[in-house]
């Protein structure tokens, strides 16, 4: 009796997700039909299968968006921000979770405060300043941007995730005679890897589908980010929604492959990282 109680219980659960599953997909299943037509059968039909499949749409796409140039120029940005932000975040992580002094909780909290406060409040003074410092159409002043951005939620996030970590690891680590970096890297790091690849995909997401930024602060064509190829497609007067869709898949295709293929780790270090606070 209490085993189909329970039974019953959860299936407004599974009813719940299996909507919010097709909410989800129905979307990108019609980008990908999409992908395969042209602007005039997309705007008589856009829910239909395609007349004639144009997988010269994808070709035509990667040609006129430049994603030759857009593509490593992300790589570049992307790589360089998650670089600096598991690297500036995870020593600032493990110095407020392990070191007790004056003030921690309080720089926790003005993280956290960081994290939600919208970027364009400083877009303006932030143009000027690097205008100055010749770091407008610079790939690396962008990456300093985006690390900027990134840092107090990589931080925030990791400390939570570290403090769940039990002391006697590095306990008996310093008693082999450990110092602070062989504790971070021979007994944290490995421990903690769920909450650093999760800092890896949030942060690398960010960066590949960040637009605002990356249009203000690179002007020439062959700075441009993955984001702005769609910037191609679009006329004074119309869109070629067929080249679109197929661009658009084109760009999140990467992310649906390393989400699949990581997402236990990444629910893994989410949910680890809001044990504790």
């Amino acid at each position: 009796m209490f085993r189909k109680r329970r039974t019953a219980s959860v299936i407004p659960n599974y009813v719940i997700l299996t909507l919010l599953a097709v909410f989800s997909v129905i979307p990108v299943v019609l980008l990908f039909l999409n992908s395969f037509k042209t602007t005039n059968e997309i705007q008589e039909n856009p829910f239909g299968l395609p007349e004639v499949a144009r997988f010269g749409n994808y070709w035509d796409a990667w040609v006129k968006g430049g994603f030759t140039t857009t593509l490593a120029n992300t790589l570049f940005l992307t790589s360089g921000t998650i670089l600096m932000v598991v690297l500036i975040g995870g020593l600032a992580a493990f110095a407020l979770a392990r070191f007790r002094f004056t003030g921690a909780n309080a720089l926790s909290f003005y993280l956290l405060v960081g994290t939600s406060m919208p970027a364009l409040l400083f877009m303006v003074p932030l143009y000027f300043m690097w205008a100055r410092l010749g770091l407008v159409n610079s790939l690396p002043g962008l990456v300093i941007i985006y690390a900027a951005l990134y840092s107090p939620f990589a931080t925030y996030l990791l400390r939570s995730f570290l403090v769940s970590i039990p002391m006697d690891f590095e306990e008996a680590a310093r008693i082999d005679g450990a110092n602070d970096i062989q504790v971070l890297t021979r007994v944290i790091l490995p421990l903690a890897w769920p909450g650093f690849l999760t800092v890896v995909l949030v942060v690398g997401l960010g960066v590949w589908n960040e637009f605002l930024f990356a249009v203000t602060f690179l002007q020439q064509p062959d700075l441009k980010p993955i984001s702005t190829s769609l910037l191609a497609f679009q006329t004074r007067f119309q869109r070629d929604w067929g080249l679109t869709s197929a661009a658009s898949m084109i760009m999140i295709i990467p992310i649906i492959i390393l989400f699949l293929s990581l997402q236990r780790q990444f629910i893994e270090g989410l949910a680890r990282g809001g044990l504790k606070g």
